[in-house]
């Protein structure tokens, strides 16, 4: 048992311990399963923030069923922010780990999106803490970098000026922000300290991160009662995400990730979208709320990009079927080109922007519209002229896009053309492997499609897109039938487009969008995160009168979607459950050994090498340079880190010396597991450089040689049992 006794506090009564020993239903690797003693008054993580919803339609002045639909959607935020806090601190203790400990809980890239927030605020201002983060010449050695370029930084940066006034004008008034105990962590380790509170730079930045997935949840429930037409239809896209959370999203365990900031801006993004689908005359102002959060989803991450190019897609099958008229239709394009445009000027000329298949898409899809006449003239409406469309669509934005990355000179998203084509073809190469051989980015597992059926998700979503594709297809056998006289398909104007078309529309698209995201995550399982959360918005319509008016009856439809909430509950309650039961307690005692070595025993100038996840830990903690890390969306810092990698190949130790030579390292990290690990055939390190590298296939590694005696080629200076820190001899690096 360990003890944490009060340090310092705003308090003069003395903290009670608590036993917290609990023994964990799952441990992640890096937990204890010894929980520290706790404190009397302490609710965990979440002790520092607001507990209550009460009185919001009274003071908001709101008509009953708008303010009751709010109030649902406040209290359903509230919930989701509960059950994000209490789930990421009983997974790691997060209210009782050590400064250095809350670091190294945030590996690989959260370590380094999570090291630029820590520069901005410890920096002596906030405009040089800007600078350096502008001028980062730590995370790539030698060179000097725009991490707020390159990285997508956005988040920390505004989380970071938030930080610094909150701080500020709490000492200017004298108010505590944090407490900070002292904690005995037993079996003969040094006590450390560990402080709570909005004052605690880790505690504010993932409150805010749960904030606003709390806040997404709000979302979720308005989305589903506007798409079904019924509070129901909320209250059935909550439980849907509640009960298949596991499935839906991973930011309770991965906090800093991009996808934790951008992905509740395209729930709003998709909800404003359906509002516009829905609306005869969209205003000017419901155009600027969609390009805002447009540009809110795709500054802080990324791999928007990718989403958007669906979303366009999706809505330019919309419009090839006729349920999305031409003006409209444009109206969108503008506002994504817009917004793109604004993104481009934030992130500093990003040339991958602009050579995306979305930006290519974009213009592409414009151009076929302007020429629909030309369509209309040259073919027959109906199959023919939608597959021209279609492949013209398809042509273009390949063409384009490549064009425009052969006259920018831009190869960042190589590899993705690379993972995508691995997933049809026998292709591979190195990069493409260090993708592929992980789990979240193989094809999607057999098992979740079974979760699904068990929570009776994906019955309920075929469900409803085979009622959706049904009248589809009544719609085009109509136009066909009528030889496009009388079809679906309406006019360029806005006017045109009547209630029951506009409602069709919303529907098929909706559809569509599922269909776009389950291809996305069969080929890459890491994207079911957008598959999940779009089919509880779909089961949302199990509520509509639209679809199931047939019933007919309200109270019957009621009583049928009250029956497959109950099924629904036996097993979202079990899975439930087993997240509650997830108790652990962050701990990596070599890690910290290998930091705290670092820290005391190399110049402030070293620079290090070594494992991506690790690099990101030892920039955060110690703030030495390092040559890599683990943001593998750039050419550059994907052939450096090639170049590092060749320590776990089965090349010599003095070609390896002289690659790291190359980047001007000091010390190498090396690390056993990574030259023993293997996720399945093929994918162990050494076997990935096997492909690139089949000269020297069937020599034993040179990582394995290396962990038992580094001699000639390098010096140990330090190791533990999971750690060994190579250092390069100093009259080799003179040969730089």
């Amino acid at each position: 048992m360990v003890a944490k006794n009060k340090k310092q506090t705003g308090k003069t009564t003395q903290a009670s311990q608590l036993d917290r020993d609990k023994s964990p239903l799952v441990l992640p690797p890096g937990k204890s399963n010894v929980r520290r003693t706790g404190r009397d008054g302490r609710g965990g993580f979440n002790s520092f923030l607001p507990t209550g919803l009460s009185g919001i339609r009274g003071r908001l002045g709101l008509s009953p069923r708008l303010g009751g639909t709010l109030l649902l959607a406040a209290l359903a935020g509230y919930l989701h922010w509960y059950h994000l806090t209490h789930l990421f601190e009983n997974d790691r203790h997060f209210s009782h780990l050590s400064n250095l400990e809350k670091e190294m809980a945030f590996r690989t890239e959260m370590g380094l999106y999570y090291s630029y927030y820590k520069t901005i605020i410890e920096a002596p201002s906030f405009l040089d803490g800007l600078y350096m983060v502008m001028n980062d010449r730590l995370t790539e050695y030698p060179l000097i970098i725009n991490t707020l370029k390159r990285f997508n930084l956005y988040p920390e940066v505004v989380l970071a000026s938030w930080y610094r006034m909150y701080t500020g004008t709490m000492d200017s008034f004298g108010i505590p922000t944090k407490m900070c105990w002292s904690i005995n962590r037993g079996e003969g380790l040094a006590p450390v300290d560990s402080c709570e509170g909005m004052g605690d730079p880790a505690y504010f930045y993932v409150t805010f991160v749960f904030l606003l997935n709390g806040l997404m949840m709000s979302l979720f429930f308005v989305y589903g009662a506007y798409l079904s037409g019924s509070r129901l239809g909320g209250l059935i896209t909550t439980l849907c995400f509640f009960f298949n959370h596991g499935e839906s999203t991973r930011v309770m365990w991965t906090p800093p990730l991009r996808e934790s900031f951008a992905y509740p801006f395209l729930v709003l993004q998709m909800l404003l979208l359906t509002y516009i689908l829905r609306t005869r005359n969209p205003s000017r102002t419901a155009m600027v709320a969609l390009g805002v959060s447009n540009l809110c989803f795709m500054l802080p991450w990324q791999f928007a990009q990718f989403v958007l190019l669906t979303q366009v897609a999706s809505l330019f099958a919309s419009y090839i079927l006729g349920y999305l008229c031409a003006t409209k239709m444009q109206s969108i394009l503008v506002t994504h080109m817009i917004t793109l445009g604004v993104c481009f000027f934030l992130m500093f000329g990003n040339s991958m922007l602009l050579t995306s298949f979305y930006a290519s898409s974009l213009v592409s899809i414009w151009a076929i519209i302007a020429s629909r006449d030309r369509f209309a003239e040259a073919f027959k409406p109906g199959i023919i002229t939608w597959a021209m469309q279609g492949l013209a669509w398809v042509a273009s934005t390949v063409l384009l896009k490549f064009m425009l990355s052969t006259i920018l000179g831009v190869s960042d998203d190589a590899h993705i053309s690379g993972l995508i084509k691995s997933k049809f073809t026998s292709y591979r190469d190195f990069h493409t492997l260090m993708y592929t051989c992980a789990a979240e980015f193989d094809f999607m597992e057999m098992e979740t499609p079974l979760r699904y059926i068990k929570t009776l998700l994906l019955p309920i979503n075929v469900l409803v897109v085979s009622l959706i594709a049904g009248r589809t297809v009544q719609d085009v056998v109509r136009f066909l039938r009528d030889g496009g006289k009388t079809s679906a398909k309406v006019e360029d104007d806005d006017e045109a487009e009547g209630p029951e078309m506009a409602a069709k529309g919303e529907l098929v698209y909706h559809s569509l969008q599922l269909v776009a995201f389950a291809l996305l995550a069969v080929l890459i399982m890491r994207l079911k995160l957008f598959l999940t959360p779009h089919m509880c918005i779909m089961a949302s319509l199990i509520c509509s009168k639209q679809l199931f008016g047939w019933m007919g009856e309200k109270v019957k439809l009621q009583m049928a979607v009250f029956l497959i909430m109950a099924i629904m509950a036996v097993q979202g309650v079990a899975n439930l459950q087993a997240q509650w039961g997830i108790m652990g307690e962050f701990s990596n005692l070599p890690q910290e050994e290998l930091l705290d070595w670092i820290q005391d025993n190399t110049r402030p100038n070293s620079v290090f090498a070594g494992a991506m996840p690790t690099m990101a830990s030892v920039k955060l903690s110690t703030g030495r340079p390092i040559v890599n890390h683990p943001h593998y969306e750039d050419a550059g810092l994907r052939e450096r880190t090639k170049l590092v990698y060749s320590m776990y190949s089965r090349m010599s130790g003095e070609v390896v010396k002289r690659n790291l030579m190359k980047l001007g390292v000091d010390y190498f990290v090396l690390e056993d597991s990574w030259c023993t690990r293997r996720t399945r055939p093929g994918c162990s390190m050494p076997e990935i450089w096997d492909v690139e590298d089949p000269q020297n296939a069937g020599k034993p590694p040179l990582c394995s040689h290396m962990s038992r005696d580094s001699r000639p080629h390098f010096t140990t200076v330090f190791h533990n049992n999971i750690y060994k820190v190579l250092k390069v001899p100093k009259a080799a690096k003179d040969l730089r």
